[in-house]
């Protein structure tokens, strides 16, 4: 069993190399590859629990897609991402589960809802790949990405809500209520009280391979306590992520490079590993084929396949057209509200609004609460096409089929369904998405505008800031080493407000400053560094800069710092 993990790793590891040099999406090439070498007699069977799954594979997955998403824009694209992650995942859940009931009547009714829950929530790895690669605008990778950060914890509630029916318990419309506001309250509060233990480890902590060992195991530890205290361990670890990432920017720039590389490493071999899993799996689904009721299987898989297919577009185009009408009302009451003067009234009543003017207030509040007016009708082609089911479909449904209260032919109809859409949507969707995309034109070009326009902006306000650094830091200069030593700093600072990247500026003039040492004017560079990573991250809490221009930029200044610090190092060698 071990062996045969390790060699199924070791082959999704080197299909997805393949898949990343070629610029072909990894997901898809791994799955079919599997699905083809699932014939082959030497490849092992995987009989791998579903429950220990799920807690292997989603927690760091889920954590390292949190790490990665803008929390300013999660919080921007709320109100699609709920709209998706929660009230569309209930209405495919139960669309499918009706369907279900009526082709194969004896799954019975809960039976046929859990199955819905079981296919309800997509799998955005593969709909993110290829929609990096494709330059997707960043408004659509965050409503996609954010779905996939919180469907999950819908899907297992409902999961739970319909396991628990068919045992013989008696829920009632309201005690599911009950257990989805218990799993999202514990949950978050769970993921928060890990995210803060966390932050402050990589706040106090100087070592990053231990910072970077914490971080592995604290998704783990979010998803059990959350699960053992009937919270969702999803929205745990997704909670953390989003507060860990988002307060990234203020730890010691070697936690953000020992971090970057690792999470990308575990979940190319995680991602690979699943989608391998999706794709072995053929042969016990067509075992579970022997069964007599075959042809009913069939028809309900490719008719709940159908159903996903459909619900999605079916829903996201009149909510987000309703969505849009409410924000132009509100806007259109706002307008109304300043030019009758009571709005201004409203505004200076509040603490938090007072500090705005009304037109400048008016477009934080589109800014911020407003984003759907950003989605157009090519945006929510691409969110309706882009709705591949993944490992999460598929291992529920494995620990589903262990269910002592459902018969043989319920749980093989479970496993083949979620087999055929999961692997249906994986190949249907995610081999003509690149093409839709490509037709209907849709590319981040007016982002990066808007990027460039936003990182000038940013530039002015980080050299009015290390204008005012460096005047102080020339009166402590002087003070320090005295008059003589100023040209040495005038000449180093010249340079380095001119070209704000150059870290070889502390060699250049260390045979022109007399007492001053390199260790002087390398601690004068960092502090430099660090004013211009706090106008960074000053201009991403405001709303001015997008947090992945922010991330980019970030970057560029940890290796600014690692090359002072490299070549530090190797000063102190050669005195030694």
């Amino acid at each position: 069993m071990e062996a045969g993990i390790f060699y199924v790793l070791v082959g999704a590891v080197a299909v997805a190399a393949i898949a990343r040099w070629r610029g072909w999406p990894a997901p898809l090439l791994v799955t079919v590859v599997a699905l083809a070498a699932s014939f082959l007699p030497i490849v092992p069977d995987l009989p791998i629990d579903g429950h220990l799954l799920l807690s292997l594979v989603l927690p760091p997955l889920l954590y390292s897609a949190a790490l990665d998403v803008s929390f300013v824009g999660f919080k921007r694209s709320l109100p699609q991402i709920r709209r998706l992650g929660i009230w569309l995942v209930l209405l495919t859940a139960f669309a499918v589960g009706l369907v279900a009931w009526w082709i194969l009547p004896s799954l019975t009714l809960p039976g046929a809802l859990l199955l819905g829950a079981i296919v309800a929530p997509p799998d955005a790895v593969s709909a993110a790949a290829i929609g990096r690669r494709l330059g997707l605008p960043r408004r659509i990778m965050t409503v996609l990405s954010g779905e996939s950060l919180i469907n999950d914890a819908t899907s297992l509630t409902l999961y739970r809500v319909f396991a628990a029916i068919l045992a013989g318990a008696t829920l009632t419309v309201w005690d599911g209520i009950w257990q989805f506001l218990l799993a999202v309250g514990v949950g978050v509060a769970v993921g928060l009280v890990f995210g803060i233990v966390l932050h402050q480890l990589r706040m106090r902590l100087t070592d990053p391979v231990v910072i970077g060992t914490f971080g592995l195991l604290a998704p783990f530890g979010a998803y059990g306590i959350a699960e053992h205290l009937l919270g969702s361990g999803v929205l745990a670890v997704v909670a953390m992520g989003l507060y860990v990432g988002f307060n990234a920017p203020r730890t010691d720039y070697t936690t953000r490079q020992q971090e970057a590389p690792l999470w990308l490493s575990a979940d190319l071999l995680l991602e690979s590993f699943v989608f391998a899993y999706i794709g072995l799996q053929f042969p016990r689904v067509l075992r579970d084929l022997g069964s007599e009721s075959v042809g009913r299987i069939l028809l309900l898989s490719l008719a709940v396949l159908v159903v996903v297919l459909l619900v999605r577009p079916l829903y996201i185009y009149p909510t987000s057209a309703w969505a849009n009408f409410q924000d132009r009302r509100r806007l259109a009451r706002m307008d109304r509200g300043i030019a009758s003067g009571e709005f201004d009234e409203r505004r200076r009543r509040s603490r938090r609004w007072r500090q705005y003017s009304a037109d400048e207030l008016r477009s934080q509040i589109v800014r911020e609460r407003m984003a759907g007016l950003q989605l157009t009708w090519k945006d929510n082609a691409v969110i309706s096409w882009a709705g591949m089911r993944g490992v999460v479909t598929l291992a529920i449904a494995v620990a589903a089929a262990d269910l002592a209260t459902l018969d043989t032919e319920a749980a093989h109809a479970i496993v083949v369904v979620a087999f055929i859409v999961t692997v249906g949507t994986l190949l249907l969707q995610g081999l003509t998405l690149p093409l839709l995309i490509r037709r209907l034109g849709i590319r981040g070009d007016a982002e990066h505008a808007e990027d460039a326009a936003a990182l000038e902006a940013v530039k002015a306000k980080s050299r009015e800031a290390g204008k005012e650094y460096l005047a102080q830091k020339r009166e402590e200069w002087e003070a320090s080493h005295g008059p003589l030593d100023l040209e040495a700093f005038d000449a180093f600072t010249k340079r380095m407000t001119r070209v704000e990247k150059d870290t070889d500026e502390a060699q250049r003039v260390e045979d022109t400053a007399s007492r001053p040492s390199v260790d002087d004017l390398v601690a004068l560079s960092k502090g430099w560094l660090q004013v211009r990573r706090g106008i960074l991250v000053a201009e991403r809490d405001a709303g001015n800069l997008d947090e992945e221009v922010m991330r980019e930029l970030m970057t560029a200044m940890d290796a600014e710092e690692l090359a002072m610090d490299t070549r530090g190092a190797a000063r102190q060698q050669g005195r030694a």
